[in-house]
């Protein structure tokens, strides 16, 4: 599973979700040099998501036409310059284009990855591949708040440059050693646009054959940005934490997510298949929200948010391995849509979450335990197992 190409793909994922998570902790102070109010800074956070919302499809269709590493060095050499655009940003209307631009490119590169992956896998090691993009991304949520928040205390923009900067390097790599997975045969040939837009393309998917697996992309998505949105201010209300400890808690959230789905996605869907790996996870999820409503120390606060970690990291390689099984030749676009849901998802949890939390303490975790629940419940209808291949791996069948 690791080899070169694949260690490139995981460097790759790292430095795209390290740009992502170094702006956090100094994000708030950067702006108010422009004098930015928190209103901004919402929307400044939210405009990168949406925008992966948007060109997500886009991309992942652009890679089945052109080869996926044209696409990959397009995402990464943008997000670099969208860095450092912000890093040299001297008006607000600048910092919003660099967050646009770096919303816009980043998103050619996560769904190209996992295409990637399925070009390059085999059914039965697909899920494993997909984990270990998970995990690279983990990483790099893990590793960035803590770099911000160490070159922040030097200078306010040097994390900017620092992330364009390794973006440069990752460039460099799939320039020279990444060779191309998708050979001009398998291409599809570009064809006239009829679904209007990307919305209209994301709701002919949800009404298709996948569309359970993409409302599945969309939930995991909401569940997890529900859970790390607003869990510092339910930590400081509730339990009294301060900063350094929720920051703490959050990387044990990321380790153990890079572990989960670099390590135990591929043996449990390999054992078990992904439709059980899927339906275990919500199930498993549903009861660690409600854990976390009802821990009263710090013990079973970490315990429940490890549980809730562990069922809820393999859910996005699992789906996204189905996916990428029903998507046939059309591996880019499926993935790009795939990436459109997660970044829905990512766009509405946390707003969901947050006027909740104003509402009552406790109704952001218990609408999540709901959530999921429902995910759980629908998962028992639309999928069940078939008839084991050869391979002896379960096939899940998705039920129209």
């Amino acid at each position: 599973m690791f080899n070169r190409n694949t260690l490139i793909l995981l460097f790759t994922m790292i430095v795209m979700m390290l740009g992502f998570g170094i702006i956090i902790p100094i994000m708030p102070f950067f702006i108010e040099l422009f004098g930015a109010t928190g209103k901004d800074l919402g929307l400044l956070m939210a405009i990168f998501s949406v925008m992966q919302l948007i060109f997500s499809p886009f991309w992942g269709t652009f890679s089945d036409r052109v080869g996926r590493k044209p696409v990959l060095a397009i995402g990464v050499i943008g997000f670099g310059l969208a860095n450092l655009f912000f890093a040299l940003a001297t008006e607000l209307w600048m910092l919003y284009a660099a967050r646009a631009l770096a919303g816009v490119l980043s998103a050619a590169t996560f769904p190209t990855a996992m295409a990637y992956i399925s070009d390059s896998t085999s059914e039965e090691n697909r899920s494993g591949g997909m984990g270990i993009i998970g995990a690279a991304m983990g990483i790099g949520m893990v590793l960035g708040p803590g770099i911000g928040g160490l070159l922040g205390g030097k200078s306010l923009s040097l994390p900017f440059f620092v992330a364009a900067g390794t973006a440069g390097l990752a460039a460099i790599l799939i320039f020279i050693l990444l060779p191309e997975s998708l050979p001009p045969e398998a291409r599809i040939a570009k064809k006239a646009d009829r679904s209007g837009n990307q919305f209209s393309a994301m709701w002919l998917a949800l009404i298709g054959p996948m569309g359970f697996l993409m409302f599945m992309a969309f939930l995991i998505s909401f569940g997890l940005t529900s859970f790390e949105g607003i869990f510092g201010l339910y930590a400081a209300y509730r339990y009294d934490y301060g900063p350094g400890m929720v920051g703490l808690l959050l990387t044990v959230v990321g380790l153990v997510a890079a572990v989960v789905q670099g390590g135990l996605t591929g043996p449990a869907t390999k054992r078990f298949g992904e439709s059980m790996v899927i339906k275990a996870s919500l199930i498993g999820s549903t009861f660690a929200f409600v854990w976390m409503v009802l821990a009263e120390d710090t013990v079973m606060v970490v315990i429940s948010i490890a549980f809730f970690v562990i069922a809820n990291s393999m859910l996005r390689p699992a789906v996204a391995s189905l996916i990428s099984r029903q998507a046939g030749s059309a591996q880019g676009a499926a993935m790009g849509l795939n990436n459109s849901f997660m970044s829905l998802g990512r766009t509405i949890g946390p707003a969901w979450a947050g006027y909740l939390l104003d509402v009552n303490l406790i109704l952001p975790y218990l609408s999540g335990a709901v959530v999921f629940l429902v995910g759980f419940i629908l998962s028992l209808y639309f999928m069940r197992a078939a008839p084991r291949s050869k391979a002896e791996v379960p096939e899940p069948v998705l039920m129209a």
